[in-house]
């Protein structure tokens, strides 16, 4: 019977289609909002008509039976004050997204205008909305841009921005629409956490978001979890010993590194040799714990992560760069032992660690708004995803004007070195007719290396990447200059577009006349949506352009997850200079990239079983604390659990000042024993996948253990209020406290959670993978075996 249920629940979830291209019902609400004629009106005439909606919002009326009147108001504010009329195809985008929609909605259709009349009906209620972005530039600039509209309805923005005083957030976040990061929302959320007094709580309660970039950040990034944590003195451990070890260490002999480059493993020889050179005896000994986590992670940063591809030196310390847009992940931190081995591999002496005091992975932050919707250029080939993880469907806008950017085939070479010939080669070509072109890159070296080629061929050339992407509006600005050449790392989520002729509207028809915006891709990316963004810079507005992607054998995509090892070509290996015409090896690609993909959406999904748990705990916690820092509880475990001294005091300082210090003592164990949790829990993740040796499931073991971890957190918060409170000392002032009990964390940051398929095992990952994990895991059970 259960079997039966399973097969029915896979028939209807691929029965079920989560986007939606039809129209009907958006063109009649489309077509009673142009009903709506308020030309006649005078700025005061239209100013009132607000007013009067705002009452009736807030007097309960549905905001639905107010939309068609308030997007009527919108567009003629946003003509009066901006000179800009929403096209009918961005008012069908307010209406999807009032409605609780993702909108995939191409480059250059104007997602900003589409999202204010949205985000001014459900801002009427008094309730505030965020518009979540993806960076504060983005923030800041679609606030400047955006507010007069606002205020010109009777509404007020602001915006959020790293830095930011306390002052200044609780201003911008009572504003009715709020722009701000995704993250930094997410920051001041658990900040908010940590407060002591309810006076330094930045936000009120969630409303209505918008996401920017939706598939970016609800997809890509949800997987990393922010985290909001304290610099701690620690002693220096010497960790550049753990860096020479490995440094020394040979492929294959000593470790083998699996298929898509994710893990790394000693083997039995290379084992053997860095206990001898620890002089440690049994590494898997539990004495030998720290060492052996050590030596793995100084391993991973020594042979796995690459400077100026996944980080950069600047200023002296390590900044990690987002995979996905190329940008350098502002505070982000790995965890603090492949922090520490990174910064041992580049000489970085650090004499701090972070103690981490509250977290909360993207994914479950943004669950947290009651009404949540999204905007992107490129959301159908995530909408599976979307619908699965977030409830969300998908619906399609059309473009104002047909697209009729020229998409050409990819170009297919043997090796890297022939590649790059041709794709300068290319350029040399556009150039010399003055087409302005846009190269994507995968990285900062392959950027600057391209670059530095393009200089020597005689072409001048820009750089955008994440060494100087402070200045990314003013190179953008000019990519469609004619004659222009931009070298740019990852193009997703920067949320400019690129316009013919540049700043000089004069140049417009020239180079629309050449054939627009040549974008050229030079190798494909893991997901093929960075892909489509990537191409979606050209072709804005029914604007001519072109696109083109040149690919090799060699490419990271294609060696890390061995695509090519799928086709039936058996001369691949041999040097050619001219392209592979074989529509076989461009199946293959296309093919390996949606593999790819799926064992990436699995590795997403098999993270979220494991945090889901956690984070219906967290929710339990946060709002136990809530409760507590709002006075809407008033906690009275002292008078139960310590009841002696509770009233004996009561006489010396007062019922008040006994509630005022429960209180605070309480907020603090909560923090703590969380804290402490969290850490803990952390530990258990990180070895979890070991007890598959033992037979057992992972996760059902990791669900086991947080649940008796939480219940004894639980009973641990009590304990040490009670503890803190009989310690403490008492005069006629009150109950004295230690400053650790007020005062909150120093610092944040954001960690990369650790999404590597074999922490986790069991996956249904592809037949290499597997291998390649068995052959893993098998040296480390041979090992303890032999041990």
């Amino acid at each position: 019977m259960l079997k039966k249920l399973r097969h029915f629940n896979d028939f209807i979830k691929d029965w079920y289609n989560p986007v939606e291209y039809d129209l009907k019902l958006y063109y009649k609400i489309l077509n009673e909002i142009n009903d709506i004629k308020l030309k006649t009106l005078s700025d005061n005439e239209l100013k009132t008509v607000s007013r009067k909606l705002k009452q009736r919002a807030q007097k309960g009326e549905s905001l639905d039976k107010l939309l068609a009147e308030a997007f009527a108001l919108v567009r003629e504010a946003s003509y009066r004050v901006l000179g800009l009329y929403p096209f009918d195809v961005q008012i069908i985008a307010g209406i999807a997204l009032h409605k609780g929609k993702i909108i995939e909605m191409q480059t250059g259709e104007g997602k900003t205008l589409a999202a204010v009349s949205p985000a001014y009906l459900n801002a009427l209620s008094g309730k505030g909305v965020h518009i979540l972005t993806v960076n504060d530039y983005l923030a800041f600039r679609d606030a400047q841009w955006m507010g007069p509209v606002y205020e010109f309805l009777g509404l007020r923005a602001g915006y959020i921005r790293e830095g930011m005083s306390i002052e200044k957030r609780q201003k911008a976040y009572s504003c009715d629409v709020a722009y701000v990061t995704a993250k930094e929302s997410g920051f001041d959320y658990l900040r908010d956490f940590l407060c002591a007094d309810r006076k330094n709580v930045a936000q009120r309660r969630f409303n209505y978001a918008i996401v920017d970039e939706a598939d970016s950040i609800l997809i890509d990034e949800a997987r990393i979890p922010l985290v909001i944590a304290g610099n701690v003195k620690t002693e220096a451990e010497g960790l550049a010993r753990f860096h020479n070890i490995v440094k020394g260490l040979e492929a294959d002999a000593d470790y083998e590194i699996d298929q898509y480059e994710r893990n790394i493993y000693l083997t039995d020889a290379g084992l053997m040799r860095v206990e001898e050179m620890l002089g440690s005896g049994n590494l898997y000994d539990i004495k030998n714990l720290e060492l052996l986590t050590k030596i793995n992670c100084a391993l991973h940063a020594e042979k796995l992560l690459y400077k100026d591809k996944d980080y950069i030196v600047r200023n002296g310390r390590i900044e990690i760069i987002d995979e996905f847009t190329g940008r350098i992940a502002d505070k982000r931190h790995w965890p603090d032992n492949l922090q520490g081995a990174v910064e041992a591999k580049e000489g970085i002496a650090s004499d701090y660690k972070g103690k981490i005091m509250g977290s909360v992975a993207l994914q479950h932050f943004l669950s947290l708004y009651p009404r949540l919707c999204g905007m992107t250029g490129t959301a159908k080939r995530a909408a599976g995803e979307l619908n699965e993880l977030y409830g969300l469907e998908v619906l399609v806008i059309p473009t104002n004007k047909p697209c009729i950017r020229i998409d050409h085939e990819d170009v297919i070479f043997t090796d890297i070195h022939t590649k790059n010939k041709a794709i300068i080669k290319e350029v040399i070509r556009a150039n010399k007719r003055c087409q302005p072109v846009l190269i994507g890159t995968a990285s900062i070296e392959e950027s600057e290396n391209l670059a530095n080629d393009l200089n020597k061929a005689g072409v001048e050339c820009r750089i955008l990447n994440a060494k100087n992407d402070a200045m990314e509006a003013k190179i953008i600005a000019k990519a469609g200059e004619l004659g222009a050449v931009t070298v740019s790392t990852n193009m997703a989520g920067r949320g400019i577009d690129i316009k013919l002729g540049g700043m000089n509207e004069e140049q417009r028809d020239g180079v629309a006349a050449l054939g627009g915006l040549y974008v050229i891709g030079t190798s494909r990316h893991e997901s093929s949506r960075i892909d489509d963004q990537l191409r979606g810079r050209a072709g804005r507005q029914g604007d001519p352009g072109e696109s083109r992607f040149f690919i090799s054998f060699e490419d990271g995509l294609i060696k890390k997850y061995g695509i090519i090892r799928t086709t039936d070509i058996h001369d691949y290996r041999a040097k050619q200079q001219d392209p592979h015409e074989d529509a076989s090896i461009k199946r293959a690609i296309e093919k390996g990239q949606r593999m790819v993909e799926g064992y990436n959406s699995d590795v997403r999904r098999q993270l979220w079983k494991y945090s889901y748990i956690i984070e219906q705990q967290r929710r339990i916690i946060h709002n136990r604390r809530q409760e507590i820092l709002h006075d809407r509880i008033v906690p009275e475990l002292l008078s139960v659990k310590a009841a002696d001294r509770y009233y004996s005091l009561m006489a010396e300082v007062g019922e008040e000042a006994l509630r005022k210090a429960e209180k605070q003592i309480t907020l603090y164990c909560i923090n703590k024993c969380w804290a402490d949790y969290l850490d803990y829990i952390s530990y258990v993740q990180e070895g979890i996948h070991l007890v598959s040796l033992g037979n057992k499931n992972p996760l059902d073991e990791f669900h086991r253990i947080a649940a008796e971890a939480y219940e004894n957190m639980v009973r641990e918060i009590d304990s040490e209020i009670v503890n803190i409170f009989n310690s403490a000392e008492a005069d006629e002032n009150g109950v004295l406290l230690d400053d650790k009990i007020l005062k909150g964390p120093s610092s944040t940051w954001t960690y990369l959670m650790n999404d590597s398929p074999d922490q986790f095992s069991r996956l249904p990952y592809l037949v290499k993978a597997a291998s390649t994990y068995i052959k893993g895991t098998l040296f480390s059970v041979r090992s303890i075996f032999k041990k």
